[in-house]
């Protein structure tokens, strides 16, 4: 089966969209402009799937590189047989791969190899297969053994008495059974089955986040990927002991299985089974299971990381609305930022509410003199260090004040990181470091894309055990999430920044650079065209990032350049528009309306032949055409915007509420219901229903009803449940 086969199969998508996929993918195309431009030829497959596509193509053939070189490797000793090359040619993952080349690949010194240069491997044979030597006298191996035994065997260090050969002889037995790729997928298929991951607190444990571990025991097959994740780093901090707990005789048994039939033998081959199995073989398949599992769980943890991300950026923008931002801190004051509908910053201070200073009065002042000159509507408060102070400030001024201003707490993952960053003093040369956190506040609220598109994926903070993770794995599937939900929404050409720009199909974060620079020299683009004259962006480039990148109607010349239309399919555009009686003026000041029931009424087949284009491009063309520059971020609810504030000590058992989701994870959901601390909603409060994952219920930004289920003051712990009482 051939790379395309395994592709379609695998993914459950026809063979000729597979193929098409990888062709694409092979000229260099990006995903963003295969999954929107080329429906036709990919049977119109997701960004998603062509990601999950585009990965398991490099696996496989990285897969196929290392077959090979492992055929290669096992041909220069002269060892390749037909039936081995054909378990080579079958095998289907590396690990499968890499048990077939065990018994050939190069060793350091072994208790085998040594048994080896003593000329045991006759021996070891007989003990193996239940064959005598020929010559040998008798059917007694002790007897049989003698043979190998100096001076007979002339092999240096040879073995002295017949013992010490049969020790020999097992101990190459011992490692023939270790390195069979048979046994091997039969222990490791049977542990994994059967088997449950152990683990014994040890000292400081209890008084540690891991002692829900410290007598623990659940089998692999149950083994959720927060728990894994979670041993994984009790053990590495010294407070966990982890083992495998299983069927001893049955595993056993199960290797018994693979060997050869009963013989004489057979007593010596079952205990150099049985030294292979807890010297050899227990502790390498061990390290490979628990290897699989952290990487099953890593995947997941990834996955649900790339989720949450995408949740996060395409939150709704907040528009037309002067904003101010307020990035809470004690001893040194509160950063303050407003700025306007587009971002532009019209003021910046710092008040001093919060402990030791406690000006209350006067920030007060400050704030309403700020709100009242500015026109301020929203105020995003961050949601670090007194953040629950600030939150009441503002809720008391909002109160007491009548002020018509509503307020959010923001995450402010990242934000200093941010604002101490190259880029942040490229950006606000003028303003301290400390207040474009303010300036980066407020501005996540009026388009969260825009703005968390700036800092490193990791730093944002909505996954579990991120820190956790191999580096460059969760870079390129977090790469990919911020990648897909730019081009998804798309950019305005003449207002995004160069960070937006980068992650638009096809542009590197230099050709970014360079549109900016092209635009304060030359003003505002007024077409795509124009693309084609910044430096460094080449005809390939171009046709990647074009239908990404958007005018605005008051600057473009041509209407079509609002739309998402690709300018390739500018021709088919105007063609179809004008078989339904329009024209691309209309989509500036006509009524486009009756264009979808127009072109109906001519027919798809019609349609095709006369534009040239397919059914899946024509529909694209049709929604792009009846509402240019849709932003698919305004269909979703907007945030829930507070003008008041609970305490934790107002809530009660049975309190029914509305909250926003901010964080999902495998066990539930966190859950802001304005009272600053988030209350969790387990898996098994999520619906009446059997929950797999709390993501086929709940998504980060969601606005949810909860009813209180509990509340621990002490510990700041809130329980909330998502099923109402009967």
């Amino acid at each position: 089966m051939d790379i395309t086969q395994r592709l379609s199969q695998e993914l459950h998508i026809p063979l000729k969209s597979a193929a098409a996929a990888v062709e694409l993918i092979d000229e260099g195309n990006t995903i963003p402009f295969i999954a929107r431009y080329r429906k036709e030829r990919t049977g119109n497959l997701d960004d998603q799937l062509l990601r999950q596509l585009s990965d398991r193509l490099e696996y496989l053939r990285g897969l196929d590189s290392r077959r090979a070189e492992v055929g290669q490797a096992i041909g220069r000793q002269g060892l390749m047989t037909a039936a081995l090359q054909a378990q080579i040619d079958a095998a289907t993952t590396l690990t499968e791969l890499e048990d077939l080349y065990r018994p050939y690949r190069p060793k350091r010194r072994t208790r085998a190899s040594i048994a080896r240069e003593k000329g045991l491997e006759p021996l070891a044979d007989c003990i193996y297969t239940g064959k005598r030597p020929a010559g040998s006298d008798g059917p007694d191996l002790e007897r049989v053994a003698l043979a190998f035994t100096a001076p007979q065997n002339a092999a240096e260090n040879a073995p002295d008495t017949a013992q010490a050969a049969i020790a020999g002889a097992m101990d190459i037995v011992a490692e023939q059974i270790s390195d069979s790729a048979q046994v091997r997928h039969a222990l490791r298929e049977l542990l994994l089955s059967g088997a449950a991951l152990r683990c014994q607190g040890k000292e400081g444990c209890q008084e540690s986040v891991y002692r829900t571990y410290q007598d623990f025991s659940q089998p692999l097959q149950r083994l959720a990927g927060h728990q894994v994740l979670a041993i994984d780093r009790g053990e590495k901090a010294g407070l966990l002991k982890v083992s495998l707990q299983f069927d001893r005789p049955r595993a056993l048994g199960a290797l018994q299985r693979c060997l050869p039939g009963r013989h004489p033998y057979s007593s010596y081959l079952y205990r150099a089974a049985e030294d292979a199995f807890d010297r050899l073989i227990l502790p390498s398949v061990t390290r490979e299971i628990r290897s699989q599992l952290t990487e099953r769980a890593v995947e997941g943890a990834i996955n649900l990381f790339g989720q949450n991300l995408k949740q996060l950026l395409m939150q709704p923008p907040v528009r037309q609305m002067v904003t101010m931002g307020y990035d809470p801190a004690y001893r040194t004051g509160c950063k303050i930022a407003v700025v306007d509908d587009t971002g532009k910053v019209l003021a910046t201070t710092v008040v001093y509410p919060t402990p030791p200073q406690k000006k209350t009065r006067q920030a007060a002042e400050t704030l309403l003199g700020l709100i009242r000159k500015h026109g301020v509507r929203a105020i995003a408060i961050g949601n670090g260090t007194a953040s629950k102070e600030s939150e009441i400030f503002v809720a008391d001024l909002i109160r007491e004040n009548k002020l018509d201003v509503s307020y959010l707490v923001v995450s402010e993952a990242g934000a200093s990181v941010y604002s101490a960053s190259k880029l942040a003093a490229e950006e606000f040369p003028q303003y301290d470091v400390s207040l474009r956190s303010a300036i980066s506040i407020a501005r996540r609220l009026q388009d969260p894309l825009a703005e968390l598109v700036k800092i490193d994926p990791k730093s944002i903070g909505v996954g579990q055990y991120q820190h956790d993770m191999p580096a460059a794995q969760l870079d390129h599937a977090l790469d990919g999430v911020v990648e897909d939900c730019v081009n998804a929404v798309g950019v305005d050409l003449n207002t995004a920044s160069p960070s937006l720009l980068r992650r638009v199909a096809g542009l590197s974060p230099a050709v970014a650079k360079n549109i900016v620079a092209f635009r304060e020299e030359n003003g505002a683009f007024t077409s795509r065209a124009q693309l084609k004259k910044v430096k460094g962006l080449g005809p390939k480039a171009f046709s990647q990032a074009a239908g990404f990148l958007r005018l605005d109607p008051a600057a473009a010349k041509d209407p079509l350049d609002t739309t998402a239309v690709h300018p390739e399919s500018y021709p088919a555009a105007k063609k179809l528009l004008a078989l339904c009686g329009y024209s691309k003026k209309d989509l500036l000041h006509g009524d486009l309306s009756q264009l979808r029931q127009r072109a109906a009424e001519l027919g798809s087949q019609a349609l095709q032949r006369e534009t040239g284009a397919g059914d899946y491009t024509l529909q694209d063309m049709i929604d792009e055409l009846l509402t240019p520059g849709r932003d698919p971020r305004d269909e979703l609810p907007p945030p829930l915007l507070r003008s008041d504030l609970m305490d934790i000590a107002d809530l009660k058992p049975g309190m029914q509420l509305q909250g926003t989701v901010r964080n999902v994870i495998d066990f539930g959901a966190f859950v802001d219901i304005g009272v600053h601390q988030d209350g969790l909603v387990h898996i098994s409060r999520l619906s009446k229903s059997f929950v797999k994952h709390p993501l086929d219920v709940v998504k980060v930004g969601d606005i949810v009803t909860v009813w209180v289920l509990e509340v621990d003051t002490g510990r700041g712990r809130i329980s909330l449940s998502m099923v109402g009482p009967d």
